[in-house]
């Protein structure tokens, strides 16, 4: 008898400009995401990646960034629901932080990882559980993309052009393609968008 497992999918979250950049030139400045971050279309467009997903997986910086500001959502007033319910469910999952100076976590339900992130995400695509969810972690997202470990690239596509400032997707990374699965737009000229790698 065969049997049977469920391979977990890599799925990566990441906004960018349409000159295809996720920050400015000063990372710390997200200034320009804000007016687009909390459209309908991207708050829907997040609750559909973390739902079916039970580890979130982040670099350093976005675990500290992500996990100073998200707990405290729950329960502030005036709270959207949608970002209620990200931010419980970021503090109820497990979290795997790729950190080569971090000793020990910070956070509750966190490992911190010192390795190669595609030998850490192939251990965790060998167990049990729902999708991976990379969440803006854009040194993270490009390992993946360059090892061809990225089942699902989810984009949110905002109305701006940034002119400088560092580039999602660079030269040298697998040729390969990719199925349009989901696409909605939205206020102030906001995409969301969900690739399935083709294989």
């Amino acid at each position: 008898m065969t049997q049977q497992t469920t391979r977990r999918r890599v799925v990566t979250n990441m906004s960018l400009s349409i000159d295809g950049r996720y920050a400015k030139t000063d990372p710390l400045d997200m200034g320009w995401v804000m007016p687009y971050a909390v459209t309908d279309v991207a708050r829907d467009h997040l609750a559909s990646l973390w739902e079916p997903a039970t580890t979130a997986l982040l670099g350093r910086v976005n675990a500290e960034g992500f996990l100073g500001f998200w707990p405290t959502v729950i329960g502030a007033e005036g709270a959207d629901p949608r970002d209620e319910a990200f931010a419980k469910w970021l503090v109820d999952t497990d979290k795997v932080v790729m950190s080569s100076t971090l000793d020990e976590a910070p956070w509750e339900r966190t490992t911190i990882v010192d390795r190669p992130t595609a030998d850490a995400v192939a251990d965790l695509k060998a167990t049990e559980g729902g999708d991976i969810l990379v969440l803006s972690s854009a040194s993270v997202i490009k390992d993946l993309l360059a090892a061809d470990l990225v089942d699902r690239l989810a984009l949110t596509v905002f109305p701006i052009v940034l002119g400088t400032g560092p580039r999602l997707f660079e030269d040298g990374l697998p040729a390969g393609d990719w199925k349009l699965t989901r696409e909605a737009a939205g206020a102030h000229g906001t995409l969301a968008l969900a690739y399935d790698r083709v294989r």
